[in-house]
């Protein structure tokens, strides 16, 4: 884990860089000669303005950081993942573009839109899902900074996803292109671009998986990043450290709630300090030190403040039993868990791979979506099993990943039926003159394929 790799400082040698500093001046000057140069090549077209929101936020972002992160820019690793993967999805995407004739400025133009979308979609997906747990409480100026906080991590895939489809959809109906054609063209891309952000989400420490004794188990450090310290007024532990000391694994237990949110022992490990007080699976806990549990997030809090304050624990369960825990000493890591983040990874790297190799072969526009559609849903519903930051919801026993994911194979599923009603070898040429999708050039148009 490398949540943060290093800080950026906000001045040097005395002048300042962000805020109303250099950056500022040079966004201003780089950002008017990018503007007329588009209007000049394309006019006021859907191609100059769709630049607009991404020249706006990196300047609002160069302004307003220093209030974010008054100690300086952090650079998170997390952050620099998903920068990588949009990057990479977006050459595979103009690469296979220019070779089957078709501009790359379009593909452009179509990443901006869903690489907005998407991020805007997969921190919502985030802040409804943890909305509890991370944003109230708050006041209005603290609930909003940390919903913009999207450095530090919190992005949902299927929220991300929701959210870059709408900006697909969108662009490519604006521009009349061929919708199945064009998301068989961005599939791989997408599986690529996923594979580089669960690289990011295994820095961060997010998207962990539940405890295992395998070999190639991983152990997360106490604090978030190098920066931190017991020192520190405000500490940012890691992700599956705070999972396991309010679930109670931390003592050899873990509580989850059951369908009435009650707070019930799933699990005892043999040996703990759990087992040697007689806590039992299934015991359903009422009070922890006296204080009466009324949802499983009482629970959570109360677990995580006595475990850091090394206090033993005094259970009152629903049975009339009472259980005492023996304190336990705060470690320096999490317990060994899956690393379902790599997992994760590999699993999106080898969609990406089929994904691009089937490309040529395909006889239907709309297959490879299809497909994208059809085995990642699977395969990201097998991972959920392992992982442990998502409950059941819905009454249905699974997440709300694995509910999307069901959503989302009918989705596939339903496109294998369309394409089986239409004739083999129909596929959308790439190439076509610019002008027919709303973009002007002035260079040479290329010959229909």
């Amino acid at each position: 884990m490398c949540s943060e790799l290093f800080r950026i400082p906000y001045t040097w040698g005395g002048v300042p860089i962000f805020g109303v500093g250099v950056l500022l001046a040079i966004w201003a000057i780089v950002a008017a000669f990018t503007l007329v140069g588009l209007i000049r090549q394309n006019g006021l077209s859907t191609e100059t303005l769709s630049s607009l929101p991404v020249l706006l936020l990196l300047g609002a972002a160069i302004l307003f950081l220093p209030r974010v992160f008054p100690e300086g820019l952090p650079i998170r690793g997390y952050g620099v993942m998903l920068l990588i993967g949009i990057t990479s999805g977006v050459g595979l995407a103009m690469y296979r573009a220019r070779k089957g004739g078709l501009d790359p400025e379009i593909i452009v133009s179509l990443a901006i839109w869903m690489v907005v979308c998407g991020i805007i979609g997969a921190r919502l997906f985030y802040v409804i899902e943890y909305w509890h747990e991370s944003f109230a409480g708050r006041n209005f100026r603290d609930t909003i900074l940390q919903i913009a906080n999207i450095p530090e991590g919190g992005l949902v895939i299927f929220g991300g996803f929701i959210g870059a489809m709408f900006g697909f959809v969108t662009l490519v109906r604006k521009q009349r292109l061929p919708l199945l054609a064009m998301a068989d063209l961005i599939a791989p891309s997408m599986a690529i671009g996923l594979a580089f952000g669960r690289i990011g989400c295994f820095l961060n420490g997010c998207c962990y998986g539940g405890q295992t004794a395998l070999p190639w188990h991983v152990s997360f450090p106490e604090f978030s990043s190098r920066y931190e310290s017991k020192s520190n007024d405000t500490q940012r532990y890691s992700p599956p450290y705070v999972d396991q000391a309010s679930h109670g694994e931390m003592h050899g237990f873990r509580l989850d709630p059951d369908k009435s949110n009650a707070a019930v022992v799933q699990r005892v490990d043999q040996g703990s300090p759990a087992d040697k007080a007689g806590l039992n699976v299934d015991d359903v806990v009422d009070t922890i030190n006296g204080n009466r549990m009324t949802s499983i997030g009482d629970a959570k809090a109360q677990l995580f403040d006595l475990f850091l304050s090394q206090q033993p624990l005094h259970l009152t369960l629903r049975s009339g039993k009472t259980v005492d825990i023996a304190a336990v000493a705060q470690p320096a890591q999490s317990l060994p868990v899956h690393p379902a983040q790599l997992y994760s990874a590999i699993d999106a790297g080898l969609l990406g791979w089929l994904l691009w190799a089937w490309y040529p072969f395909r006889r239907r526009d709309g297959e490879l979506i299809a497909l994208l559609l059809t085995i990642h849903p699977i395969t990201r519903f097998m991972l959920e099993i392992i992982r442990t930051d998502e409950p059941a919801v819905f009454g249905t026993g699974m997440s709300i990943s694995q509910n999307i994911s069901v959503a989302l194979l009918a989705c596939g599923l339903g496109i294998w039926w369309y394409l089986s009603r239409q004739p083999r070898g129909i596929v959308w040429p790439l190439a076509v003159p610019l002008q027919a999708v709303g973009v002007r050039s002035k260079r040479k148009q290329p010959a229909r394929a």
